[in-house]
């Protein structure tokens, strides 16, 4: 067992940092980035495709290849946080995102684009694995909820935001404006950052763990792309079974050798903490049925409901616009109250809101699915402020980019699953539902609908169990960060 393994020890900032509010604001500026490029980028597909005369598979990897390798090194940056300091990791990555944003607009071909949009994830990576940190570590444990909750706000400000803005800008600028827009936001980002945020003065000598960030980026790589590739390729396809192998001996060897190895990448021994295990499952699951819900809906309002795109879009917006106004608050009433009961209240109405999705039917109206997303997106507004704070507070201090690392990978790797598993349980149902020479499918795909959604609320339901059962740690970050990390 290696020698700094963390087994109890959560910790908070032992004092508040006088400028912890504009640190939050600056954080905030540099990472709405992220999200807003995402869902920017989804609305500008279509786009792609005409200009550079590709088709749909070829123009998905403009997508795919951001998610790939945001996911498989966040866990890598949370690492390089803790030992040189956060701030230099989230102004490298705001610099480098904001110069891949150019590129991204001057490229010639559709998979220089690619390429460059692989480089705006590393970045993007960079400032995402770190953000969290840096707010747990400059806010103390009665402001913790509310500041990871005000933050938590970027992501569905951008969520929002995205669909309008790249439709607006697609219109009007073109599609090099959805990735030059990012240049005056980076630098704004950069400098208030480079202002505000305070470099780490407690850092120690450590050694970065190689060889586990290699096993690390390859087994995540191997099952997000088996997840995302899995329906199209077929899921006992040769490249399918030999990425999930690859993934499972992969995930053996990392075991192995962060078990053995000095200073790890990921400190195994953190998932000794019930608090920190179970609020990053309820976190996968609560990613696992988002991700499930707004993959489906889309195609269910468009291909029965025969909305169009503009509609689609506005009714699709009620659950960040609620999570909005409902992540601030949550955090802010956990500080006061305690994370778990509020976590599992939370997760629970995700829940009943999937449960409800599975009722909807072919004659069904706008209002019918706005009323079932509002109770999603109240439920994941309450949800995720005083998860996430649950999370950072469990850990360490000296452990703080590992543990922010960790709850940014499992909300990417859940994201990836969630949209595998509701394909994958919709094209079965399809299959078995479907009546002989149908001509629509209809019935088929809603059977597989419905029993994509069940399945989501079992998972959201399954993490609700899991924040009820975990047990607060309210009052002990305080105490463990004066005594200093278990050896």
């Amino acid at each position: 067992m290696n020698k700094n393994t963390a087994v109890s020890a959560p910790a908070a900032a032992p004092t508040p940092h006088p400028r912890r509010w504009w640190i939050l604001f600056s954080v905030m500026a540099a990472s709405v980035m992220g999200p807003i490029d995402g869902s920017v980028v989804n609305v500008a597909l279509p786009t792609f495709s005409q200009v550079f005369q590709v088709g749909l598979h070829t123009v998905s990897w403009v997508t795919m290849a951001y998610l790939l390798v945001l996911g498989s090194l966040i866990l890598t940056y949370g690492r390089l946080g803790d030992i040189y300091g956060f701030k230099r990791i989230l102004l490298l990555g705001i610099a480098l995102f904001t110069a891949a944003s150019a590129l991204c607009a001057l490229a010639p071909t559709i998979w220089v684009l690619v390429a460059f949009r692989a480089l705006q994830a590393i970045g993007a990576g960079m400032f995402m694995a770190v953000g969290p940190a840096i707010i747990a570590s400059v806010f103390p444990p009665q402001e913790r909820g509310r500041a990871l909750g005000t933050n938590g706000m970027v992501v569905a400000v951008g969520l929002a935001l995205g669909p309008t803005l790249g439709g607006f800008l697609l219109t009007w600028a073109g599609w090099k404006a959805i990735f030059l827009i990012n240049i005056p936001v980076g630098l704004l980002g950069f400098l208030l950052c480079l202002r505000m945020v305070p470099a780490r003065q407690d850092t120690r000598p450590q050694s970065f763990d190689l060889a586990g960030a290699a096993l690390g980026f390859f087994t995540l790589g191997a099952v997000l792309l088996a997840g995302s590739y899995g329906e199209e390729w077929g899921w006992t396809s040769p490249v399918i079974v030999a990425l999930l192998a690859l993934f499972a001996v992969g995930a053996a060897a990392f075991v192995a050798w962060e078990r053995r190895v000095e200073q790890p990448m990921l400190d195994l021994g953190l998932f000794k903490n019930r608090v920190f295990l179970s609020a990053n499952f309820a976190g996968l699951m609560n990613f696992m049925a988002l991700s499930s819900m707004m993959f489906l809906l889309p195609f269910f309002m468009q291909q029965v409901l025969r909305m169009d795109a503009g509609r689609i879009g506005m009714v699709l917006t009620v659950s960040p616009a609620l999570m909005l106004v409902m992540s601030p608050l949550s955090g802010t009433l956990s500080d006061k109250f305690g994370t778990r009961r509020l976590a599992f209240a939370g997760q629970s109405l995700v829940a009943v809101s999937l449960f409800l999705m599975a009722g909807l039917r072919p004659e069904a109206q706008a209002v019918d699915v706005i009323w079932r997303l509002s109770i999603f997106g109240l439920g994941a507004g309450i949800f995720q402020a005083p998860n996430n704070s649950a999370v950072m507070g469990s850990v360490p201090r000296h452990r703080l980019g590992i543990g922010s690392g960790v709850l940014a990978t499992v909300r990417n790797v859940g994201m990836v699953l969630g949209i595998a598993v509701s394909s994958a349980l919709v094209t079965w149902q399809a299959g078995v539902h479907a009546a002989p020479g149908a001509v629509d499918g209809t019935a088929g795909f809603m059977a597989g609908l419905r029993t994509a959604f069940l399945a989501g609320s079992l998972l959201a339901a399954s993490g609700a169990v899991a924040s009820l059962a975990r047990g607060e740690l309210e009052g002990a970050g305080e105490k463990a960060a004066e005594k200093g990390p278990k050896r």
